[in-house]
């Protein structure tokens, strides 16, 4: 388990953090004051319902999204008030992104999906090695309709890690999975954070997943409502789901 001491300087700080969307005539609150520290190596799992603002959180930590209110800072970057450019450029060096729908190209093969991501970033990972990290070695080649599910996440995932960001972002990596084929895909979690110590955050609304965390925070109505430290097992065949 990675410790999360004071000593420790966190990857992620964030303050205060308030998120507010007009509907019409109705205002909605997806975050209200939140404060959260993420620490470099840790695999920290949020866990909440629909509507808890857990994708809200991610989307602002990713800087794809912009807070109401309150501060958040990745290392010496200051997200709130970036420029769109400086945004695009955090998101291009620091930042992987994995999310519940695949988004893979259909007409690019396994291999050259990461290597989009490859020709952009500044001191990628071979493509190959990526997929290798994710256990699709002999699938390189496939296309993604000649692919499981499980192994488009896979893809995506090695996609994700090929530019070797500091941080992955994991929004409900398993949500459209079977229980079998998530738990392949939540070993090829694991698996990368052990490897290149790449720091992760998964939300997801299923309980069974927070086990693989070093620290799960539960979201409730907008707000951290929990927030505890563990001991994570080591493989997903441990879940029973």
């Amino acid at each position: 388990m990675v410790p999360t001491t004071t000593a420790r300087q966190p990857l992620f700080h964030a303050r205060g953090l308030t998120k507010r969307y007009a509907m019409g005539e109705v205002e909605v609150v997806a975050l209200q004051g939140v404060d959260l520290d993420l620490f470099p190596g840790e695999l920290a799992v949020i866990l909440g319902p629909s509507g808890s603002g857990k994708s809200t959180l991610l989307n602002i930590l990713g800087g794809l999204d912009a807070p109401t209110s309150g501060t958040v800072r990745f290392a010496d970057h200051d997200l709130v008030g970036a420029s769109d450019e400086a945004l695009t450029r955090y998101r291009r060096e620091h930042v992987g992104f994995v999310f519940q729908f695949y988004n893979l190209i259909p007409s690019l093969t396994a291999l050259e999906n990461v290597a989009l991501v490859t020709d952009i970033s500044t001191a990628p990972m071979a493509p190959r090695e990526a997929m290798e990290l994710v256990g699709l070695g002999q699938r390189v080649d496939h296309f993604p309709a000649q692919l499981s599910g499980g192994e488009q996440q896979r893809v995506a995932i090695a996609r994700a890690i090929a530019k070797r960001p500091d941080v992955l972002l994991c929004d409900e990596p398993t949500g459209a999975l079977d229980a079998e084929t998530g738990k392949v895909v939540l070993d090829a979690l694991l698996h990368v954070n052990a490897t290149l110590g790449t720091s992760t955050v998964i939300i997801t609304h299923n309980a069974v997943i927070a086990r693989l965390a070093d620290r799960v925070l539960r979201m409730r109505s907008g707000r951290i409502v929990e927030d505890v430290s563990q001991q994570r097992v080591t493989s997903a065949a441990e879940l029973e789901w």
